[in-house]
């Protein structure tokens, strides 16, 4: 009766963003990218002077540009994880599209540094690598066919993404960049299982794989130089892998002491491709076992949530991007120790980088939002019938 009077009790508004998004994330997770970065600035004030010293800069030149890009990248992190899984989806389309726009333009327009690969564009202030933008991007972008395919009458999502994997491939293996493409493979491969992909066909992608490795061999200096470097049974220690182990083996399990390393003043990318040996040198094998527990953790952690989501979009999704994040660890990594061909990939969090941190903030967040806690958003409660 008091509502025919007086009309309707209005509802509640709904729950404030940011006590939601505190409520819902992954704060394990969170916490431990947070740790990351930080080791990441202590590891840049060991790593960088040397090199600013070489460049004529200030001692701390590459510190404060690290501090000003991570901090733009912890930003886009956090804004980004606050999104609806439909607004993830709907800026990655539109992401992709800008990403892959630059990168067919990198062979008319961009510039290779004197590294012999064309990645970035340079701006004269800062560079920016494409590809670093393209992989969170297109992770999503692949989920989202790969799970419209699964609807009745859907979309032939899967070959679709498998086309536009090729298509990127191919602009990748143009710079040549061998790295970023076996990296964006490795993460669509892992999402076209899970999606149900036959063995049958991704054993056939495998050989598929080993071939194009013997052509590009065959057929890129740029490519069979790291290849011979990584099977030649010497290393010469004259060469950035030579410093690196040298300087891992040098740092044993506890270090030879905070700002008491010499690798820093030998190797060019101390602070980006093998930061990883600045820590084994300075702070010994305890610190490398941290990072590699923290990048466990988040993986683990993210697969676990992932496993008890509903919607294939956000599973997908969310699988393809820890998978990646985890990936790239493990080869910035192994290339340190000589388990893997030289890759020039930065270590998530902790190398320096404009691009890749940055990126990394975007592919971070978007798994953050993928893995927050949803109501009724779990196949469990599929399986305890609840529908």
């Amino acid at each position: 009766m008091t509502e025919m009077v007086y009309g309707a009790v209005p509802l509640r508004d709904a729950e404030p963003v940011i006590p939601k998004w505190w409520r819902t994330i992954d704060k394990w997770s969170l916490t431990c990218v947070l740790i990351l970065f930080s080791i990441g600035m202590l590891l840049g004030l060991a790593a960088s002077p040397p090199l600013a010293e070489k460049n004529g800069l200030g001692a701390f030149y590459y510190v404060q540009r690290q501090a000003l890009f991570g901090g733009m990248a912890l930003a886009v992190m956090v804004l980004v994880s606050m999104m609806r899984p439909e607004m993830v989806r709907r800026m990655a389309v539109l992401g992709f599209l800008a990403a892959f726009a630059a990168l067919m333009a990198l062979p008319f327009l961009g510039t290779d540094f004197g590294k012999g690969a064309v990645r970035w564009y340079s701006l004269g202030f800062a560079s920016v690598q494409p590809s670093e933008f393209l992989k969170p991007v297109f992770v999503v972008v692949a989920a989202w066919m790969m799970a419209a395919s699964q609807q009745v009458n859907g979309p032939p999502g899967l070959s679709w993404s498998f086309l536009l994997t090729l298509v990127i491939l191919t602009f990748l293996a143009m710079q040549p960049d061998f790295g970023q493409a076996a990296l964006v493979l490795f993460g669509w491969g892992v999402m076209y299982f899970v999606a149900g992909a036959p063995v049958t066909l991704l054993l056939g992608m495998a050989g598929g794989v080993v071939l194009v490795g013997s052509f590009a061999y065959a057929n890129s200096e740029h490519f069979a130089r790291r290849i011979d470097g990584f099977l030649s049974p010497e290393v010469d220690p004259t060469t950035q892998l030579g410093f690196a182990t040298n300087a891992i083996r040098e740092g044993g399990f506890f270090g030879v002491g905070v700002g008491e390393g010499q690798v820093k003043w030998s190797l060019p990318d101390a602070h980006t491709d093998f930061i990883i040996a600045v820590a084994a040198e300075e702070y010994g094998l305890v610190l490398v076992l941290c990072i590699i527990a923290l990048y466990a953790s988040v993986v683990v952690r993210s697969l676990l949530r992932l496993m008890r989501e509903r919607d294939p979009f956000i599973r997908l999704a969310g699988t393809g991007l820890v998978v990646m994040f985890g990936a790239q660890a493990m080869i910035n990594m192994g290339v340190a120790v000589r388990l893997l061909p030289a890759k020039g990939m930065t270590l998530p969090f902790v190398s320096y980088g404009g691009s890749s941190v940055v990126a990394g903030g975007i592919a971070v967040g978007m798994l953050l939002a993928f893995t927050r806690t949803r109501p009724q958003g779990q196949i469990g409660d599929i399986l305890r019938g609840r529908s």
